[in-house]
């Protein structure tokens, strides 16, 4: 990995991954707000699974950081 490609601090937002994976987690919530019944189990089941991939983006983030800070 080139070195800089992961801002040093608090940049997660700024990373093609995170912005891509908001726009699918607010995509997922407006297609089942619109096509699905609210009451129905599979709304939940997309919503969370959406949020999921954004959240793993972030701790991931965090981990790195930690990792790289321990090892110097």
């Amino acid at each position: 990995m080139p070195a800089g490609f992961i801002p040093p601090q608090g940049g997660y937002r700024k990373l093609l991954s995170c912005r891509r994976a908001e726009v699918v987690y607010d995509a997922t919530v407006r297609f089942c707000g619109r096509f699905l019944d609210s009451r129905d189990r599979t709304v939940d089941q997309m919503v969370q699974a959406a949020r999921s991939g954004k959240q793993n983006i972030i701790w991931k983030r965090h981990s790195s950081r930690k990792a790289a800070s321990a090892s110097a």
